[in-house]
């Protein structure tokens, strides 16, 4: 397309927005109260998440709630049970409009919501997508996608791809195995639980091998699937794996 047919373009796609920002003016996601810009929460929203900041834990991103000395601090889990994944880090904890957030998200079909748990999530981990050579999202078994009809985990690592410019690879890890679901279950049941669940496809060995990969999700828990999901690409090929979500279930805080 020429400069000057882009140019017009662009305005006239402009022009629509405004039009229909008179017609249907921004609202919170979170409350849906009147907001000035789209894809952003209303300050009400914002100043109900409990945004994760430094000091935290260096492997499972868990804060602190006293910063406890220098250099990269790790908690006693971290200490007493190290996890497959190298670094995990979480835009806030889950409790509150975090939690509302997430299951408006995957229960409610709100896929409006996608850009902005994305974009927040993508500044969370910033220092973890500038090393990451491609992003996976965790996968869902053929039926569960079925039920709910779409990966709300593929969902936010497709947007925050292409806000970093990092590659997005869906097919990388595979779900083959039809999980109960993880909640009211206790960590060990959950590792139990996920056992041969996860599957790197033979075709996509090569994509993964000596990459780091940032595996995306929209909660931890346990840390149990991502330790699965980890344990299986480190397997396939890739070299280390991170993990980004939005939200942290925080079983310490130190």
């Amino acid at each position: 397309m020429a400069p000057a047919a882009r140019a017009v373009t662009t305005g006239l796609r402009a022009a629509l927005r405004g039009g229909l920002a008179l017609v249907y003016p921004p609202t919170c996601p979170g409350c849906g109260g009147a907001i000035a810009d789209p894809h952003a929460l209303c300050a009400r929203c914002w100043s109900g998440l409990r945004l994760i900041a430094p000091p935290c834990c260096d492997r499972f991103g868990t804060p602190f709630a006293v910063d406890h000395g220098t250099g990269a601090l790790l908690s006693p889990r971290a200490i007493a049970d190290p996890p497959v994944f190298a670094q995990a880090r979480a835009v806030a904890l889950y409790e509150g409009v975090a939690r509302d957030l997430v299951h408006r998200l995957k229960y409610e079909d709100r896929l409006d919501l996608g850009p902005v748990l994305a974009g927040m999530m993508a500044g969370a981990g910033a220092a973890l997508l500038a090393r990451a050579d491609c992003l996976v999202p965790v996968p869902l078994h053929r039926w569960r996608l079925w039920r709910r009809r779409f990966n709300q985990a593929a969902l936010l690592a497709r947007r925050i791809g292409r806000l970093a410019g990092r590659p997005f690879e869906p097919g990388a890890l595979a779900r083959v195995k039809a999980t109960r679901p993880q909640v009211g279950l206790s960590r060990v049941a959950r590792a139990t639980n996920l056992q041969g669940a996860f599957q790197v496809p033979e075709s996509m060995r090569p994509r993964l091998q000596g990459r780091r990969i940032l595996l995306i999700d929209d909660v931890m828990t346990t840390g149990a699937t991502a330790n699965a999901a980890a344990r299986v690409l480190l397997r396939g090929g890739a070299a280390a794996v991170d993990v980004l979500t939005f939200a942290l279930v925080a079983e310490e805080i130190g």
